[in-house]
C-alpha cells in the first residue's frame, strides 16, 4: 500500500509530540533568547515594548505550527519538508530580531528582511494547512479567513519598517491587533483539535523552554565574572524562583487544563484550546521572559563587583520587569483557572498586586536580597496552597496521574 505524502491525524486521540516538533522548538528557543537580548540592549519602556511586540509575533508563528502538528503528522512525507522549510525561514527571522526595529549599518536592510521572512513562515503554514484540509471545507474556510487577517498585518509591519521610535511600535501594535482580533472574531467553528493530549503537551513544553531561558539568563548575567559565595547563593535563589514558577504551572494548572481539553468535544474543544492555550498562554510566556530579563540584570549587579557593590539595589526598568513579569505570570495562571474551572485563584491575584505595590520599596534593597525575597514569596505561595488545598490537590493528582 503506497504511503500518502500528506494525511490527516487518525481519529484516535493518541497522537504525541514528534521529534521534528521538538527540533522546530529549538529555533524558537533561540528566538526567545534573541528577544530577551533585544530588551536587555535597549533597557527602556520602548525597548521592553518592542520585545513584547516581538514575542507576540513569534508566538503567533509558533502557535500556528502547533495547531498544524495537531492536524497532520508533520514528521511524515511532504509535511516534513514543509517543517524544515519553515524552520529555515524562522531561523532567519530569529537572526534579524536585533535589527528588526533599527537597522545596523552595512548589509541587508534587516527590518524589511524580518517582515519578508515572517510572511514566508506564515504562508508556508497556510499552504501546509490547506493541504491538510483538502477534504474539510469547514477548515478550509476558517484558514482563508485567517489569511484575510494576515495580509493587512504584514502590510502594516512593512510600513512600520520605515518608521522608528514610538510610532513604529504603535504600528506594530495595530498590525498585531488586526491579526489576533481576526482569529478571535472568526470563532472556533471550523477548527479541528484531534489530539488534545498532544496539544497540551506542546504548550507545556514551550513553558519549559521559556523557563529554561530564565536559567540561561542567570548564567549570562554572571558571564565570565568571578564566582563568590554571594553569587552562588543568589544563583540558588534564581533557580528556586524558576522552580517555583514551574511548580505553580505544572503541579495543578497544566493537569486541569489538559483534563478540561480532553473532556470537551467539537466546537467547545476548539474554543477551549483557543482561549486557554493560544491566547492565555501568551501572557504566561511573556511573564516568564520578563522575569528572565530581570534576573539577567540582577545577576549583573551581583557578580560585576568592578562596577557595582554588594549593597547596590536593582532599580528602574530591570526591577519592574522582574516583579511585573512575575505578577503577569501569576495573573495569567489565575486567568487559566477562571477559564477552566470558573473561579479565580485569589491568592495569586493578590500576590501579583502586592509585588507591584512593593516594587518601589524593593528598589532600596540589595540585588541579592531582592532575589531572596522574590524566591521566598513564590515558595511561600506554594507552601500555602499545598496546606490550604491539600485534599483538592490530591484529588487532582489522583484523577490525572
Amino acid at each position: 500500500m503506497p504511503t500518502r505524502r500528506l494525511h490527516l491525524v487518525s481519529a484516535e486521540e493518541d497522537h504525541r509530540v514528534s521529534t521534528i516538533e521538538l527540533f522546530f522548538d529549538l529555533v524558537f528557543v533561540y528566538a526567545i533568547t534573541q528577544t530577551t537580548q533585544l530588551m536587555a540592549d535597549h533597557l527602556s519602556l520602548l525597548g521592553v515594548g518592542q520585545g513584547l511586540a516581538m514575542l507576540a509575533v513569534l508566538w503567533w508563528c509558533w502557535c500556528s505550527y502547533a495547531w498544524l502538528g495537531n492536524t497532520i503528522h508533520v514528521d511524515h512525507g511532504i509535511a516534513r519538508l514543509a517543517m524544515f522549510g519553515a524552520m529555515a525561514v524562522m531561523f532567519l527571522v530569529s537572526l534579524t530580531i536585533p535589527e528588526a526595529f533599527v537597522d545596523h549599518p552595512g548589509g541587508l536592510f534587516a527590518p524589511v528582511l524580518f517582515v519578508v521572512c515572517y510572511a514566508l513562515v506564515r504562508l508556508l503554514h497556510l499552504v501546509a494547512y490547506l493541504g491538510a484540509a483538502r477534504h474539510d471545507p469547514g477548515l478550509r474556510r476558517v484558514l482563508l479567513r485567517m489569511f484575510a487577517g494576515l495580509l493587512p498585518s504584514v502590510v502594516l509591519l512593512g510600513v512600520a519598517s520605515s518608521l522608528s521610535g514610538p510610532w513604529q511600535l504603535a504600528l506594530w501594535g495595530v498590525a498585531l491587533l488586526a491579526d489576533y482580533l481576526n482569529v478571535y472574531l472568526t470563532g472556533p467553528e471550523g477548527w479541528r483539535l484531534n489530539a488534545p493530549a498532544h496539544f497540551a503537551e506542546r504548550f507545556g513544553l514551550i513553558v519549559i523552554i521559556a523557563l529554561g531561558e530564565s536559567i540561561v539568563a542567570i548564567g549570562i548575567g554572571i558571564g565570565a565574572l568571578p564566582m563568590s559565595w554571594l553569587v552562588a547563593g543568589a544563583a540558588v535563589c534564581g533557580l528556586a524562583l524558576a522552580a517555583g514558577m514551574w511548580w505553580t504551572y505544572f503541579d495543578v494548572v497544566a493537569r486541569v487544563s489538559e483534563h478540561r481539553l480532553t473532556q470537551a468535544t467539537g466546537v467547545e474543544r476548539a474554543k477551549l484550546a483557543t482561549d486557554s492555550y493560544t491566547f492565555l498562554h501568551l501572557p504566561l510566556i511573556a511573564g516568564i521572559v520578563l522575569v528572565a530579563l530581570g534576573l539577567k540584570k540582577a545577576f549583573l549587579y551581583i557578580a560585576d563587583t568592578e562596577h557595582h557593590t554588594a549593597a547596590e539595589a536593582v532599580h528602574g526598568v530591570p526591577i519592574w520587569t522582574l516583579t511585573g513579569g512575575l505578577a503577569l505570570y501569576l495573573v495569567a495562571l489565575s486567568s487559566l483557572r477562571k477559564r477552566n474551572l470558573g473561579s479565580w485563584n485569589h491568592q495569586r491575584l493578590v500576590l501579583g498586586v502586592l509585588l507591584l505595590a512593593a516594587t518601589p520599596l524593593l528598589e532600596h534593597v540589595p540585588a541579592a536580597v531582592l532575589l531572596l525575597i522574590v524566591a521566598a514569596v513564590v515558595l511561600g505561595l506554594i507552601t500555602f496552597e499545598r496546606l490550604r488545598f491539600a485534599a483538592w490537590r490530591r484529588e487532582v493528582h489522583a484523577r490525572h496521574s
